[in-house]
């Protein structure tokens, strides 16, 4: 009975975790470790760092839309996407536009040449419109400022984002000062990445960040020293569920569901399978309650530990 609830409890635990392929993630960090190992002064930083950085996304759980499940945006400047636009003078009316992902400020600035020995011109901003798709949303919201005002060469004007959006654009309506073209940059500042420390997988997240460090100094080493980390830490679930079942963690997907085990065992505790089916209801639902139901599900495994079961 204690292999079939062991097998039970992997099921269920693996079923909140099942879009994080953690074997892959330990499998790269193998290659990763014998790279380092082999290589002289020709180490493929690049692929390597493309290898760990698609790892990071797969680790925090990256879904289709660009958030994550084990990771949030905030408001803390990680990059930035610049555009220099030349506004005609001529033209009652400018529509200047800017796109970018994960965006949470807007800077207009004109700066003080536009050449080398001449002189840009003042703009008038009358007003920006802030289009953008909110996360978990499919629904757009708008934003409009109201500026009204002459921004002069050198100087520049800040507006912050309602909210990080999946997707967000900047149109900044404005006219040139007559006498020449006048140019503006419009810079879109990028939200940063947090990692949630209650992830499952935070150290791990943080070894290959600390591997894609390595690689920037060309610190073998520590390349090694961080990816068997990841290695060791990822494989003890694949090791565990063999020892407890005596074959291959490939056959684990062809095991029914947890309402199913006494088929196999030929009895069941109707009390511990009861316990089993609200961790697994809780583990597919929000955040909070998949904490939950990790919380009670190391609760059942310790009580299944002890010497009465």
């Amino acid at each position: 009975m204690k292999s079939v609830i062991a097998v039970a409890v992997i099921l269920t635990a693996t079923a909140g975790l099942a879009q994080v392929p953690a074997a892959r993630v330990a499998a790269d960090a193998k290659v990763i470790d014998r790279v380092a190992e082999a290589s002289r002064n020709d180490l493929p930083r690049d692929l390597l760092t493309r290898i760990v950085t698609e790892d990071i996304d797969l680790l925090r759980g990256k879904r289709a839309d660009g958030t994550y499940q084990y990771a949030s945006y905030d408001r803390m400047e990680a990059g930035r996407k610049s555009d220099t636009i030349s506004v005609d003078p001529e033209r009652k009316e400018s529509v200047l536009e800017l796109r970018d992902a994960f965006a949470f400020r807007l800077i207009i600035s004109v700066p003080s040449r536009r050449m080398l020995v001449t002189k840009n011109h003042r703009i008038y901003i009358d007003h920006v419109e802030i289009e953008s798709l909110p996360q978990g949303s499919s629904e757009k919201k708008f934003q409009t400022v109201k500026l009204g005002a002459w921004i002069e060469p050198g100087s520049a004007q800040t507006i912050d984002l309602d909210e990080i959006g999946r997707q967000a654009v900047a149109r900044v309506y404005a006219h040139a000062e007559g006498g020449g073209y006048a140019n503006v940059t419009l810079t879109l500042v990028e939200a940063r990445i947090f990692d949630e420390p209650s992830s499952p997988y935070a150290d791990s997240v943080e070894s290959a960040k600390a591997i894609l460090n390595g690689l920037k100094h060309d610190d073998k080493p520590s390349i090694r020293a961080m990816a068997q980390r990841i290695s060791a830490r990822l494989q003890p679930v694949s090791a565990a569920t063999t020892t407890l079942m005596g074959t291959p963690p490939a056959t684990i997907a062809a095991i029914p569901a947890t309402s199913q085990m006494e088929v196999i065992s030929g009895r069941q505790d109707p009390e511990t399978l009861a316990e089993l089916q609200a961790i697994e209801d809780l583990l597919t639902g929000t955040e909070a309650e998949r904490r939950q139901g990790v919380d009670r599900l190391h609760q059942l495994v310790r009580k299944l530990r002890s010497p009465s079961h």
